[in-house]
């Protein structure tokens, strides 16, 4: 499985490249596409951890003024 996640920038939050550096630190890597970032599960993963890394990329994310938007498959 794979989770992908698209991220909108506020011109008020942080920089870009700073998003991009925390999300490489939680296991994303930068993608092409519809996505920005995507996660490989490497292999099939129970909801609650799908939910747990959503939660905990709010957490990473808190207070750069950024919107995200996943989609596993």
């Amino acid at each position: 499985m794979e989770t992908y996640l698209r991220v909108t920038f506020d011109s008020e939050g942080g920089k870009p490249s700073e998003v991009a550096d925390r999300l490489l630190r939680a296991g994303f890597v930068p993608t092409h596409g519809n996505y920005d970032f995507v996660y490989d599960w490497r292999g099939p993963v129970p909801r609650q951890e799908i939910q747990e890394l959503a939660d905990a990329i709010t957490e990473q994310l808190r207070g750069y003024r950024v919107l995200f938007e996943l989609e596993t498959v």
